[in-house]
């Protein structure tokens, strides 16, 4: 099978695994305990803690290991709206947010808060326009993604910050596709917090992180739990956070090659614009290469995705939290594309299988799929 989809999650790197491994059975004990045992294990967590502030150029104080993006998110948004509701009670997003950040929201709303979300323009960024007419005088935080997970586009964090100091607001982003393929040093110091993923960048699934800037109080979401100075229950997974701090830190050296599988690949599928919408950037910066979001013109993406799996290849529809649900995509969603549109989105995204021989298979079975297809429906 051609894996095409490490948007959605990738392999573990096999040093990261030999990590686990080797920590699960020597590195054992609950950071909590008091014994010896414990404490090697709490050194162990202090060390990745340190670790990945430096990746990250910020402070170790403002590092919390959790089980994954998705806790990540909902804990950071939800301690750090009830922590400034003295302040307001509204929130401004975009519509092309993971679900995770819809779900933090929306318990946020029945806990009173308003959310206001604004849709990408058509080169998938938020539109900054509605996004400044949006922030009123109780606006109090704001949570956009560095970079979209089903078209790739890296939105302009460092404009958004800056019209966000000047009152005050704090800015919460979902880092979790940037984060080992693109330097966060620069928007780490820029977010008030930020989240990030192991299984999107070669470690562990059920671990991830969380940033919040140490000068920000943390109310808990839930009440008496011990582990992260609060932030979070359960035994704390020090075998998983190692072994995640060690796939991040050979991420950046696994995916250099994808702008060229990009390019190659779209260079055949452009051949036939008849046939194929590309959303993306036009500006080369501004777009994460590794991912690529397309339809195919008239024939629903689900059949798309079957077929070529049928043929050997693994896509997506779309974000992996939405799969099965029926959803349409949220980037299509936020491009305000029509609803029988929509249901054309195919998602492709490169990782460390990936070759150029591969990328010019997955092209060329895509078009002549495309191609028959079409032929069977007329």
């Amino acid at each position: 099978m051609h894996y095409f989809d490490y948007a959605a999650t990738t392999p573990l790197h096999p040093e990261a695994a030999h990590i686990y491994g080797k920590l699960s059975q020597g590195c054992y004990g609950n950071t909590s305990s008091l014994h010896e045992v414990g404490a090697e294990a709490q050194n162990m967590l202090t060390f990745c803690r340190e670790e990945l502030a430096g990746m990250l150029g910020v402070h170790s104080a403002g590092i919390y290991f959790t089980g994954g993006g998705t806790e990540s998110n909902l804990l950071s948004i939800i301690s750090l709206a009830k922590a400034n509701r003295h302040k307001g009670n509204h929130i401004v997003t975009t519509v092309g947010e993971h679900p995770s950040i819809d779900s933090a929201l929306a318990y946020l709303q029945e806990e009173g808060f308003t959310v206001t979300t604004i849709p990408f323009t058509e080169e998938g960024f938020v539109d900054l326009q509605l996004f400044q007419k949006a922030l009123t005088s109780k606006t109090i935080l704001v949570s956009i993604q560095h970079v979209n997970p089903e078209i790739g586009t890296i939105q302009p964090l460092e404009e958004i910050a800056s019209l966000l100091h000047e009152r005050s607001i704090l800015l919460h982003s979902d880092c979790v596709q940037s984060f080992g393929k693109i330097n966060l040093k620069p928007i780490a110091q820029i977010v008030d917090s930020l989240t990030i993923s192991s299984h999107k960048v070669y470690g562990p699934k059920g671990v991830g992180a969380a940033y919040i800037h140490p000068r920000h109080r943390l109310v808990p979401v839930f009440p008496g739990s011990v582990h992260e100075s609060g932030f979070r229950g359960g035994t704390v997974n020090v075998p998983g956070i190692a072994a995640f701090v060690t796939a991040a830190t050979y991420a950046n050296n696994i995916d250099h090659h994808c702008a060229s599988f990009r390019h190659a690949f779209l260079e055949k599928i452009m051949r036939h614009p008849k046939h194929f919408t590309v959303y993306q950037t036009s500006v080369a910066e501004k777009q994460l290469p590794h991912i690529i979001g397309l339809g195919v013109k008239n024939i629903e993406g689900q059949l798309i995705m079957l077929e070529l799996n049928r043929l050997g290849f693994a896509i997506s529809t779309g974000s992996a939290c939405q799969i099965g649900q029926q959803h349409t995509s949220k980037a299509m969603m936020a491009l305000q594309v029509d609803t029988q549109q929509a249901k054309e989105f195919i998602r492709i995204s490169f990782g460390s299988s990936t070759t150029m021989d591969s990328v010019h298979k997955l092209a060329n079975h895509l078009i002549e799929s495309a191609l028959k297809i079409h032929a069977s429906v007329c």
